[in-house]
């Protein structure tokens, strides 16, 4: 196993086990299932296991396996704090004490504000103390590295990181995400902050894997490399020196030690630049099925209406790439759970885009096709009752 260092020194697994989403019995994790992998995973190297308080059962079962096997001194726990739930400083409290105590420890290593979409949550949070609470549990060391994870665009990503002294972060990418969320732009203004950066959804949830078109499974299996479409995209991260630590959501044996092998072996810079052809081939495999031919450049941003193009393309073209609940639902984090709005429909039609976008993207056009595919009215309605209620919370404590 190889290791990257934290802002203090300290060495992390670049692979990390993601708790997400372990087997489950019934209505329960499969612990023994999950305790077998997990171990499997720690005998290799890995040492950052990364949970979060709305994940059903996991705190409760890495708490347990960690516990039993007498390792919870060797390895880092990272969990999050769930900002969307949080009211008073006292809910803090509530709520972090739960995690101690299903976690059975009395610190956690690495603990993040979860699901960040834009600036005005971290700034509610800071209405209502986290600042002095967050003081007092480093002071205590009850917390030892403070930090966020991110599912926006990168603009408001950069807020957040220049407002406070974060420990590290944690955003998703991956060779389809570059340009997206917080993306290529986020890890390089983490990287020259000297913020590690660790990363979920390096699959994109398995569908790097398991959706990918049979043409980009030919591309990899014709490259000449001996490498599966995972080991793919995790070398793609791993040749990043920018890039902290890798989430995976390992739930088999064989795959945590496919990972492992593939994290004793990929360094910074081992990528070729046939390697990086096959990547590009991939990606344009991809979007073949894609209904905008949107790359994410943002020359058509600032919009003087504040929609977010690129963000309602992306999402628009991942109903078609993965799957309409995918789209919608990446839509409704990353689009609608902004402080301003930055919906399609607020587009007065200016033509300002479309005198920058090299592809020639009929913008207009296609953004109202966009709108109408991603908030059809169940949709609409859930998003408007999610942003009155996450706005009403962050006004009442003004």
């Amino acid at each position: 196993m190889q290791y990257r260092k934290d802002k203090y020194g300290n060495d992390i697994s670049i692979l990390g086990f993601g708790c997400m989403r372990f087997t489950r019995k019934g209505n329960s994790i499969d612990i023994d299932k999950a305790e077998k992998e997990i171990m499997a995973a720690y005998k290799a190297g890995v040492n950052y296991y990364d949970t979060a308080y709305i994940y059903p059962g996991s705190e409760v079962t890495i708490g347990e396996i960690f516990e039993r096997n007498g390792i919870r001194e060797k390895i880092n726990i990272a969990t999050k704090l769930p900002q969307y739930l949080i009211s008073s400083r006292g809910a803090i409290d509530k709520y972090f004490s739960e995690e101690l105590s299903r976690l059975r420890t009395d610190y956690v290593d690495y603990y993040l504000m979860h699901h960040l979409t834009d600036i005005f949550m971290w700034e509610k949070l800071k209405n209502i103390g986290i600042l002095d609470w967050i003081e007092e549990k480093k002071k205590n060391n009850q917390i030892r590295n403070i930090g966020f994870s991110y599912h926006g665009n990168s603009d408001n990503f950069v807020k957040i990181l220049d407002d406070y002294d974060w420990d590290f972060c944690q955003i998703q990418y991956n060779y389809l995400d570059e340009n997206t969320q917080a993306g290529a732009i986020g890890l390089k203004a983490a990287a020259d902050k000297g913020i590690p950066v660790v990363i979920m959804e390096p699959l994109r949830g398995g569908k790097l894997v398991n959706m990918l078109p049979e043409s980009a499974v030919n591309s990899f299996k014709e490259s000449g490399r001996d490498w599966t479409p995972a080991e793919w995209a995790f070398r793609w991260l791993y040749n990043q020196p920018e890039v902290t630590c890798v989430l995976s959501g390992m739930n088999s044996v064989e795959m945590v030690e496919e990972n492992c092998r593939t994290a004793d072996e990929a360094v910074a810079g081992h990528l070729t630049d046939d390697d990086f052809k096959v990547l590009e081939k991939v990606t344009k495999q991809i979007h073949e099925k894609e209904k905008v031919g949107c790359t994410g450049c943002r020359y058509c941003m600032p919009c003087p209406k504040n929609v977010d193009i690129p963000g309602i393309f992306r999402c628009y073209n991942a109903m078609y790439t993965e799957s309409k609940s995918s789209g919608r639902f990446e839509y409704a984090q990353t689009v609608g759970l902004t402080k301003e709005p930055a919906f399609a429909s607020q587009c007065i039609e200016c033509g300002k885009c479309e005198k920058h976008c090299p592809q020639n993207i009929p913008i207009r056009e296609k953004l109202k096709e966009a709108d109408k595919a991603l908030r059809p009215l169940p949709f609409k309605v859930g998003i408007n009752i999610a942003r009155k209620y996450m706005l009403r919370k962050t006004k009442d404590k003004k």
